[in-house]
């Protein structure tokens, strides 16, 4: 007998993302979704007050409460030896459910296709798997704005093009990942708040098996429509649809996962540049090892998976686009087998990646540390090798300010800065030699060098703009979420 470690296990289950979120996915949570929809559809009918052909109620009460008790009960090995034999999977759990509830066999399914279970139920847990998403992307920006609030004021070195630029603060970078990650929340918010639900649309979408079961009455299918949506919690139906709903729903549902595996990865790519630099350390274990054969390393493993798991989630929107502009008609089958793949696999990976960015700002690395390890002295000692460099903005501008010409003044930088680099690079020199070299030229006669030696001086509004984002744009958050904020994630394994 094959056992489970036999045969391939999905490292998004086995490794990465959270019980709940897998549990969401699950088969057995789909197919119980699946019977509560009958349920719903049933009740819906009932309530509508669909009769047979003798004029008489076609849902008793009797009906509906022995289908009731069977929602949870499902046996999958019966279904299975039912899809063998039938060759597809409603129907299989159609039989399975009449067996267990033999009462209710003709109530089932009335005038449904099986998109009315399989897309409806697949909304049901993509709407649930959003606002789970949003809820751990709210704790990682309440994380990070604690993060970018406590070091707004230390002064680091700026990277253009991964070149020494202006200095900015530990927390002001910080500000950039927040502001990608706010941006990712309002998308998903939206997504989630305008998910539509299939609704009760029949065969091809023209609701011909509803408006014969309830003898041409228009209005009581249109209220059909609604109030099956109504019994899921759902305020919106698409409007119109084929067999099945757009799939362009999920291609804007994985697009904004991607937009969140984006703003994880750049994080994360960041981070490990850092970690090169030694200016900041992500959270490292006290028996933890960084590599099997140089017990001196101290590698950025959290970041690397992050931004691994990360990639994976931005290549499954492609999937999805594709699959929306292949469909044919009012369907095609071939959706089918890719959909359950792509969809849950990308809100696994989704929940992944978050797990990791908050394990990397929430870890405990003794009692002077949680989360993510700036190492001051470094920062501070690459902040003075490059301040004669970075200075010369400043010089530039007094001697502007003093009435010189500032291409002049430009040229003169230029060349001298370019001459200690040269000298740097050969090892016959130091970076604090372009002090003296523009302190000789006559333009910077009337400029006072000593001023321009505090990195606060070019930190410019570094402080305040770390207090001003999260004020306007992360606070009204923090509002939102509060009944989920102060998670600690525990790194899987």
């Amino acid at each position: 007998m094959t056992t489970s470690d036999e045969v391939y296990n999905n490292p998004l289950i086995g490794r990465y993302a959270s019980q709940e979120m897998s549990q969401r996915w699950s088969p057995l949570r789909k197919f119980r979704t699946w019977r509560r929809l009958w349920l719903t559809l049933a009740e819906a009918q009932a309530e509508l007050g669909l009769v047979g052909d003798n004029g008489q109620p076609r849902i008793t009460p009797a009906q509906l409460d022995e289908l009731r008790a069977h929602l949870d009960d499902i046996d999958l090995a019966r279904a299975a030896e039912h899809e063998k034999r039938l060759r597809h999977d409603v129907m299989a759990h159609i039989a399975t459910l009449k067996e267990a509830a033999p009462g209710c066999g003709d109530i089932l399914h009335l005038g449904a296709t099986s998109c009315y279970v399989t897309d409806n139920a697949d909304l049901i847990l993509i709407r649930e798997s959003l606002q789970h998403v949003c809820e751990s992307l709210a704790c990682v920006i309440d994380a990070l704005a604690q993060f970018a609030d406590r070091w707004k004021n230390e002064p680091t070195l700026g990277f253009t093009h991964f070149q020494p630029a202006q200095l900015t603060t530990v927390g002001k970078r910080a500000t950039l990942w927040l502001y990608d990650f706010v941006r990712d929340l309002h998308e998903l918010e939206r997504r989630r708040d305008e998910l539509p639900f299939r609704g009760a649309k029949g065969t091809t979408g023209t609701q011909a098996s509803f408006l014969a079961l309830f003898h041409g009455d228009h209005e009581k299918v249109k209220q059909l429509d609604q109030l099956v949506a109504q019994k899921n919690h759902f305020t919106r139906v698409v409007p119109v649809c084929g067999q099945t709903y757009s799939r362009k729903i999920d291609a804007e549902v994985l697009d904004s996962l991607g937009g969140v595996a984006q703003s994880a990865h750049k994080m994360g790519t960041d981070l490990r540049l850092l970690a090169h630099r030694q200016e900041i350390d992500e959270p490292f274990e006290a028996e933890q090892v960084g590599s099997s054969a140089m017990a001196y390393k101290r590698n950025p493993m959290r970041a690397e998976r992050m931004c691994s798991i990360a990639r994976f989630v931005m290549g499954l929107p492609a999937m999805a686009a594709n699959t929306a502009a292949t469909q044919w008609l009012e369907r095609t089958l071939d959706d089918s087998a890719a959909r359950r793949l792509y969809i849950p696999q990308a809100f696994l990976a989704a929940d992944a990646v978050l797990r990791i960015a908050l394990n990397l700002l929430t870890q405990k690395n003794g009692p002077d540390h949680c989360g993510l390890i700036v190492n001051q002295a470094v920062i501070a000692h690459s902040v003075r090798e490059y301040l004669p460099y970075i200075a010369t903005e400043n010089l530039m501008m007094a001697a502007v300010q003093a009435g010189e010409d500032r291409q002049v003044v430009h040229e003169v930088v230029r060349r001298h800065s370019h001459a200690v680099t040269a000298r740097v690079k050969a090892g016959e020199g130091s970076p604090t030699e372009l002090f003296d070299r523009l302190q000789q030229e006559p333009v910077f006669r009337n400029v006072d060098f000593t001023a321009v030696l505090d990195p606060r001086q070019f930190i410019g509004r570094s402080p305040q703009q770390v207090e001003e984002f999260i004020t306007d744009y992360v606070e009204p958050i923090r509002h939102r979420y509060r009944r989920v904020l102060g998670q600690v994630a525990e790194l899987p394994v």
